[in-house]
C-alpha cells in the first residue's frame, strides 16, 4: 500500500528517482548514459529547428506551441508582436538548451539551472507533441510496434515523465 519503510528486497527501479533535492538546496542528477545521449540528440534537433525561425512570418508548424499568436484577430499587431518578441523568445530558448547541454554530465544542479531544464524539456515535449498531434485532452496511448510513430511516441512519454520529475523536485 506504499506506506512505511521499504523492504530491502524492493527493487531500486521502483524507488530510484532521476532527481533529488539535497540538503544544500541543489538537485542531484542520476541520468543514465543512454538518456543523456537521447537528450543531446533532441536538443541538437530542437536548436536547429528554432534557429531556422525568422523574426517574423510563418513558423514551422511543429514550433506552433513555442510561438503562439498573441493577436490572432489582428494581423498587423501580430506581425509587430512577432517582430519584437520572437528574437527574445529564441534567445531564451537557446540559452535553456545550452544550459541543459552543458550540465548533462553534472552530478547536481542549482535552482536556476533546474529551471532551464524544466523549460527546455517542456519545449522538447511541446514540439514533439505538436508533431504527433497530441492534445491535453488525449489519454496517453501506446502505439503498436509496427506504427512508424511508435518511437516518437515513446520519446514523448519519456519527456513527459522526465518533466514531471523535474517539476516535482522544483516544488520541494
Amino acid at each position: 500500500m506504499a506506506c512505511g519503510q521499504l523492504c530491502r528486497k524492493t527493487p531500486e527501479m521502483f524507488v530510484d528517482r532521476r532527481f533529488r533535492v539535497k540538503r544544500n538546496g541543489n538537485v542531484e542528477i542520476k541520468i543514465a548514459e543512454d538518456e543523456r545521449l537521447l537528450l543531446v540528440n533532441l536538443i541538437g534537433q530542437l536548436r536547429e529547428l528554432v534557429l531556422s525561425t525568422a523574426p517574423e512570418g510563418e513558423v514551422d508548424p511543429s514550433l506552433r506551441r513555442l510561438y503562439p499568436a498573441a493577436y490572432a484577430d489582428n494581423a498587423q499587431q501580430e506581425l509587430e508582436y512577432q517582430r519584437s518578441m520572437r528574437d527574445q523568445l529564441l534567445e531564451r530558448r537557446l540559452s535553456n538548451l545550452d544550459a541543459v547541454e552543458t550540465t548533462l554530465s553534472d552530478r547536481e544542479l542549482g535552482q536556476e539551472t533546474l529551471n532551464c531544464w524544466i523549460m527546455a524539456i517542456n519545449d522538447l515535449r511541446l514540439v514533439l507533441g505538436t508533431h504527433l498531434d497530441v492534445s491535453e485532452e488525449d489519454e496517453p496511448n501506446f502505439l503498436d510496434d509496427d506504427d512508424p510513430q511508435q518511437h516518437q511516441s515513446a520519446i514523448y512519454h519519456y519527456l513527459s515523465h522526465l518533466l514531471g520529475e523535474l517539476v516535482e523536485v522544483a516544488d520541494n
